[in-house]
């Protein structure tokens, strides 16, 4: 009598705590190190999580890469970097979830001085990042054959509790899910909220020179967040909502309490932190589009400019930008208007 062989296609699958694995058979499984959580494949796979700790590394998709002990905390000095493999020839680019994200905070110049993420190895430029970013995600694309590297060091003199689990998805060339070139950060939905790196309501304890609030906002950035049109949608609204705090990327916050701030628009008033909204105009102003925005307030601002996209760039100097947050701003796809002529 001859054996039949099951096959199954090796799909993406959800675990029983919810994480995303592969169905693989059990033996698969244990050979790449995952661990079975929960059948799939009409019950006859196992969803295989793949999850990986400092100093290792992986070529599957969705593998998840956390800190030793996750989700006990990390206090003191430490090492820890992941390698990240192409699982396939036809992938390009990965996306980065950060699932869970908590180092110490930038000094009172924006600088991460103490803990910090660098993801190096890949085509796409990613600044330095720390402090608190869960939530946030990024899209790396892969450098010819070169693997891609995430090393995260945290310094002593902090009593910041640090956790991190991060979620690696493989993306296709010609898979319609990946990000367009120059894109950091890549949303999906017709309406929204983007934010920058550490955002946050608090205010960073890191003290500038002239010993007043630092700023949460993370210098040495330049990178784009793109909004993919939705078919039908031609134009954008960006708005910074009812929080008078929502947008800080320059000038002194601090001495403004209470109110909303200056609004800054254009290449001359905006040179050191900005945001760009290419061809961009204020709801209901008849002024000449604009790119640059800056200062304590974002107007509400459309632009029917594809792709969608909003640039986010500071400097090296966050000596004078005391109590700033950043920018954690929505936006809204408007459809596209037909006009008929009748004769």
């Amino acid at each position: 009598w001859g054996v039949g062989v099951v096959r199954f296609e090796n799909s993406v699958c959800k675990g029983i705590d919810g994480a995303v694995g592969t169905c693989y058979t059990r033996r698969q499984c244990r050979d790449i190190g995952g661990v079975p959580s929960g059948l799939c494949a009409a019950h006859i796979g196992y969803c295989c999580v793949v999850q990986k700790n400092c100093g290792e590394v992986s070529s599957d998709n969705n593998t998840y890469f956390v800190n030793h002990n996750f989700p006990n905390t990390v206090t003191g000095p430490s090492a820890c970097a992941y390698t990240i493999q192409r699982c396939s020839p036809d992938i390009c680019q990965i996306r980065i979830d950060f699932l869970n994200l908590n180092l110490a905070q930038p000094d009172g110049n924006g600088v991460c001085n103490v803990d910090v993420l660098n993801i190096v190895g890949g085509a796409t430029n990613v600044p330095q990042i720390c402090g608190q970013n869960s939530g946030h995600h990024v899209y790396v694309d892969f450098n010819g054959q070169q693997d891609i590297r995430m090393l995260i060091t945290t310094g002593a003199g902090s009593t910041e509790m640090r956790t991190w689990r991060f979620k690696v998805a493989q993306i296709g060339c010609d898979s319609p899910s990946r990000a367009p070139s120059g894109c950091l950060q890549y949303y999906t939905d017709a309406a929204g909220t983007v934010s920058s790196f550490n955002y946050g309501t608090t205010i960073s304890s890191g003290l500038t020179t002239n010993a007043k609030p630092g700023t949460r906002q993370l210098a040495n950035t330049n990178y784009g967040i793109c909004v993919a049109p939705k078919p039908g949608f031609c134009s954008i609204t960006w708005s910074q909502g009812s929080d008078p705090y929502a947008f800080s990327v320059s000038e002194e916050t601090i001495m403004q309490p209470g109110v909303l701030g200056t609004s800054n628009t254009g290449d001359m008033k905006c040179k050191t932190d900005f945001v760009i909204i290419p061809n961009s105009m204020m709801l209901g102003s008849n002024m000449s589009s604009v790119d640059r925005y800056c200062g304590n307030a974002l107007p509400t601002v459309t632009t029917s400019s594809k792709p969608f996209v909003l640039t986010t760039v500071t400097d090296a100097d966050e000596m004078n930008d005391n109590g700033n947050r950043g920018f954690s701003i929505e936006y809204s796809q408007s459809r596209c208007t037909s006009t008929f002529l009748m004769f």
